[in-house]
């Protein structure tokens, strides 16, 4: 004897209006109420931005940015929840989460919020914001901020796992993983700076993103800053989360691979500023080409391994080196 079937519900005809069709249309969108606020939110956040860089000087001025960075932050996060949304049920995708560089965005607007909301007090209070000890404090705002979005956007709606990004327990692997990691750090390093002579023949060379250390108070804050917070936050963001989902999304490795190394150089050269347009363009033209190799080393080593603790002993000691030999130079040039 058999049972019998269920009554099937009639189909919802939304069910059947597929993706948008347009950008800018609200038609088939799952959720068009956050996807209109998170176009309203982006368009009034760059204005008010427009408006507090207009009234540069005045004392409104700041109040006018941090505004405008709140409003921006939050309709990135609106755009990309809602693109995670809309993604979240066509099961034909292999990666059904936010765009890397959206969230990528989102964290830029956090990290920004972030910064003024601990910093601006502080220097306040006397605290001297070029010092390695604020640069350290940024950047355990930034790491913050990369965790939030990813946990927010990616995680939260089950785009990614975080196992499936290469994050697991500290265990004896994980040490072993790191150790591998920084074997790879020399090489790569001799082959960085290689490229850097050449490249300095042609274009001015780019200023080190950490300030100078002149003691060993300074060194040991920029270690931290260098070897430590920095390869967690960019590795668990630029590797854990962009190159796994542009590795599903295109179905192979090196394409994922070399996306990943160059969004890794572009978010740097974003930091380099420069009074003159010649010189900064040189520079973030220099530091753009001489991390590409980087890049793609620490891509590889993820995805080969597939632990982003490689990646990150790979980065730590990269930087941990570099930051090592600056401070002996500048020691030697000070005798």
């Amino acid at each position: 004897m058999t049972e019998p079937t269920p009554e099937r519900p009639a189909p919802d005809p939304a069910d059947d209006a597929g993706p948008p069709t347009s950008t800018f249309s609200l038609e088939g969108r799952r959720v068009p109420a956050l996807y209109l606020l998170g176009w309203v939110g982006s368009v009034m956040g760059l204005a008010v931005l427009l408006v507090s860089f207009m009234a540069s000087g005045s004392g409104a001025a700041r109040w006018l940015f941090l505004a405008g960075l709140v409003v921006l932050g939050l309709g990135l996060i609106f755009a990309a929840g809602s693109q995670a949304v809309e993604r979240s049920d066509r099961t034909e995708l292999p990666y059904r989460g936010p765009s890397p560089v959206l969230a990528f965005a989102v964290a830029i607007a956090i990290t920004l919020v972030g910064i003024v909301a601990v910093l601006a007090p502080l220097s306040a209070l006397g605290m001297d914001a070029t010092t390695p000890a604020a640069t350290a404090l940024s950047l355990v705002v930034t790491l913050f901020a990369y965790v939030v979005t990813i946990r927010l956007l990616v995680v939260g709606p089950g785009s990614l796992t975080w196992a499936e990004m290469g994050v697991r327990r500290p265990d004896a692997g994980a040490v072993r993983d790191l150790l591998t990691g920084a074997v790879f750090a020399l090489p790569v390093l001799v082959l960085t700076i290689a490229l850097s002579i050449l490249l300095g023949a042609f274009l001015e060379r780019s200023p080190s993103p950490l300030p100078q250390s002149g003691d060993l108070g300074g060194l040991l804050f920029n270690l931290v800053s260098a070897a430590v917070i920095a390869p967690i936050g960019e590795e668990l963001f630029f590797r854990g989360f962009a190159t796994t989902a542009w590795a599903r999304s295109l179905g192979s490795a090196w394409p994922a691979i070399a996306r990943g190394a160059v969004f890794f150089a572009i978010a740097h050269v974003l930091t380099l500023f420069d009074a003159s347009f010649a010189t900064g363009a040189q520079r973030a033209l220099f530091s753009f080409v001489a991390l590409l190799p980087a890049g793609v080393a620490l891509g590889w080593l993820f995805l080969s391994r597939r632990s982003l603790y490689a990646a990150i002993g790979l980065h730590a000691a990269f930087n941990g080196i570099q930051v090592l030999l600056a401070f002996a130079a500048a020691g030697a040039l000070a005798q």
